[in-house]
């Protein structure tokens, strides 16, 4: 009996692709697309094996392919992220452990982070505060950024602060970067030259309609009251009293950031723009928030 033709990346690629677009995969926690996911699965499973020399005509060993089958039908089945499959998302160019306790990330404030929050920042920064951490990626890769900067990692939820554990460790920050369970600012000590946050905005009625893939992610890192503002607007409150003078607050609130500005016109936000697509960041010194409070 002639041994079975083994099949090729490109082969399982193309197969794979095909059977996500069939299925009417939604794409938004890592890629934006059928292919792009089929090259993510395929390349991180192939790595974890020991290959490095990844390309088109490498033929798939049958346990790789089984493997790779099994977690295609799991991702097929339940509409389950693949970062949640694979344990792993990447973020400002590094991987970070992932599970359903904590959101996928896929915050546009990696952009910022990157470019060492120019222009917004004249100098690095001394403390940062990642308010509403989750996993604790925007924090950490803050961390990465900044090699001499103190990091606090805050969370109400316990079980998310257990992945930002992993992820310190993983990243052998100990030394500079802390996890702290709070509800917002009320547990946190100290002030910051930086606070970023990507806080829970969107609305219930939003919600409901979301594709599967969101209704995986823990909804405490997702839904806020109010519309969607409830939690926003409570940052906006306390970040002026955890802020150092010439502070900067980062906040992220997605499509709800309209709303946000009609709810505060006392605010004079800067909305960013993002090369590689995000909406609903903006950026507010401690100096304007000081100015809207009431004598």
């Amino acid at each position: 009996m002639e041994p079975q033709q083994r099949i090729s990346a490109q082969q399982y690629l193309e197969r794979s692709a095909a059977r996500m677009e069939e299925a009417g995969l939604f794409f938004g926690h890592g890629t934006d697309n059928a292919w792009d996911e089929a090259c993510w699965l395929l390349e991180t499973l192939l790595k974890r094996d020991g290959v490095q020399d990844i390309h088109p005509d490498l033929p798939l060993s049958p346990a790789l392919v089984a493997q790779a089958d099994a977690m295609l039908a799991q991702r097929l089945s339940t509409r389950t992220p693949l970062a949640y499959l694979l344990r792993e998302a990447w973020f400002c160019g590094v991987p970070f452990y992932v599970d359903e306790r904590v959101l996928v990330p896929r915050s546009p404030i990696a952009e910022l982070i990157q470019a060492g929050f120019a222009p917004l920042l004249q100098q690095a920064p001394r403390r940062v505060l990642d308010l509403c951490a989750g996993g604790g990626c925007i924090g950490i890769a803050c961390a990465l950024a900044f090699e001499e900067a103190e990091v606090v990692l805050s969370d109400i939820s316990p079980e998310a602060l257990e992945v930002a554990r992993m992820n310190v460790a993983r990243f052998a920050l100990q030394n500079r970067v802390q996890v702290l369970q709070s509800d917002l600012c009320a547990a946190v000590p100290g002030r910051f030259d930086l606070i970023v946050s990507n806080p829970p905005y969107v609305a219930q009625d939003e919600y409901d309609t979301l594709p599967g893939e969101f209704k995986r992610e823990p909804v405490l890192g997702l839904v806020s009251a109010r519309e969607g503002l409830a939690i926003p607007l409570r940052i906006l409150d306390q970040a002026v009293d955890k802020l150092d003078p010439g502070g900067m607050l980062v906040l992220e609130t997605g499509a709800t950031w309209e709303l946000l500005a009609a709810t505060r016109p006392d605010l004079p936000f800067l909305w960013l723009e993002f090369e590689n697509g995000g909406e609903g960041v903006c950026a507010l010194t401690r100096e304007q928030l000081l100015a809207t409070l009431p004598p």
